[in-house]
């Protein structure tokens, strides 16, 4: 009976996998001193949303919420900033995020990706690096994302008063000497 326990034990082990996930960075990296991480929801758009148009609601009920992940580089910390942006273009790697859009210059990086297909879009990742400053992975998360209605998201944040009060602490931490 042991044998078999121990069996059982292992097969279980060996079976799940340990492979990196941008959800299970953001969990690890936003315990630590160098990074900040905030969740925003939809809420920060501030939009009444009576004078939007059929589609641009349809755009904004698919819209959940935003994961926010900052590292912030100083003179002290440039190995494990190339650690860390190093393991985060390992993990955007992986062939579920599909690339739409890459950014490259001098000392700076952008990129934009998606996890989904071209009729249902089910993150959109932003990812961003400059080797002075440091790095941003943004998660744009919802229900049935379209790709025809990105669009509509340009519109409604003209039409959003975006409440700063929801991003404070990001920005207090970036702009912190």
């Amino acid at each position: 009976m042991k044998k078999v326990f121990l069996l059982a034990i292992a097969v279980i082990t060996f079976s799940c996998k340990q492979e990196a996930s941008l959800q299970k960075y953001f969990v690890e990296s936003g315990e630590k001193k160098e990074f900040m991480s905030l969740d925003v929801s939809s809420s920060i758009l501030n939009i009444n949303k009576s004078k939007l148009s059929a589609s641009e609601k349809a755009a904004l009920a698919s819209f959940d919420k935003v994961n926010i992940l900052a590292f912030k580089k100083d003179g002290k910390n440039n190995a494990q900033y190339t650690k860390e942006i190093k393991e985060v273009k390992e993990i955007l790697k992986d062939t579920v995020y599909q690339p739409l859009i890459k950014l490259n210059g001098v000392g700076q990086n952008a990129s934009i990706m998606i996890v989904g297909d071209n009729k249902e879009i089910d993150e959109l990742i932003l990812f961003g690096n400059k080797k002075e400053l440091g790095f941003t992975v943004v998660r744009v998360l919802g229900n049935d994302m379209k790709p025809e209605n990105a669009m509509e998201f340009l519109s409604i944040l003209q039409k959003s008063n975006i409440d700063m009060e929801q991003l404070k602490p990001i920005l207090n931490f970036v702009n912190k000497k």
